[in-house]
C-alpha cells in the first residue's frame, strides 16, 4: 500500500478523533440526583429537557462541523428516575447517515474508541452522562455542515422506554 491509498483513511482518523477530544468535563455515569424536575440555570442555553416514561434527557448537544460528510460528537445527560434498569439501543436523524453509541478509553497511554453494539445502560435511579472524553454519540455522514445556533433532529431509541425525538444544540467548536 502505498501512501496515497492510506491518505483518505489517515484523515477521516484524524476527524474522527478531533470530534471526541476530551476536555475538562467528567466522562463518568453519576448518581442521579433527588430531584427528578430540574432544569438549566438561568441564563443557560440548555434549558431543553425531554421526558419519556421514568427518563430525563437533558443538555443534548453537537460541536460544529467545517465539512458535510464527515463526523461528529453528540452529547447529552440522561437520567432515569425509574425503579428499572434502561438501555439506549440506538439513535438516528435524518441529518445523519448513522449514528454510533460509542465508548472511549485510555490504556496504555493510547485513547481507544469502541462502539457499545449492545447499547448503553441507564441504571434504575442513576444517571449516565455522554460528555468529551468517555461516553458520546458518534454522529456519522453529517449531510449539512453544522453551524453554531442550529438544532439537529434525533431519534434515541430505548429498551423500556421506547423512542422520543430530541434536538442536539449545534455549539461553536472549542
Amino acid at each position: 500500500m502505498n501512501l496515497r491509498s492510506l491518505l483518505p483513511m489517515i484523515i477521516a482518523s484524524t476527524v474522527l478523533l478531533a470530534a471526541c477530544k476530551p476536555s475538562s468535563a467528567p466522562p463518568a455515569a453519576a448518581p442521579a440526583s433527588a430531584d427528578a424536575s430540574a432544569t438549566a440555570a438561568p441564563g443557560a442555553d440548555t434549558a431543553t429537557e425531554t421526558r419519556i416514561g421514568a427518563l430525563v434527557i437533558s443538555d443534548a448537544s453537537s460541536r460544529e462541523t467545517p465539512i458535510a460528510g464527515g463526523t461528529g460528537p453528540g452529547f447529552m445527560t440522561i437520567r432515569n428516575s425509574g425503579a428499572d434498569d434502561d438501555r439506549l439501543l440506538a439513535a438516528s436523524s435524518p441529518a445523519l447517515a448513522s449514528v454510533e453509541i460509542h465508548e472511549m478509553s485510555m490504556a496504555d497511554g493510547q485513547m481507544t474508541m469502541r462502539a457499545l453494539t449492545d447499547g448503553l445502560p441507564i441504571p434504575a435511579g442513576g444517571e449516565v452522562r455522554l460528555a468529551p472524553g468517555g461516553l458520546h454519540l458518534m454522529l456519522i455522514g453529517i449531510r449539512e455542515p453544522l453551524m453554531a445556533g442550529q438544532t439537529l433532529p434525533l431519534e434515541l431509541r430505548f429498551e423500556k422506554a421506547g423512542a422520543v425525538t430530541i434536538e442536539l444544540t449545534v455549539r461553536p467548536r472549542g
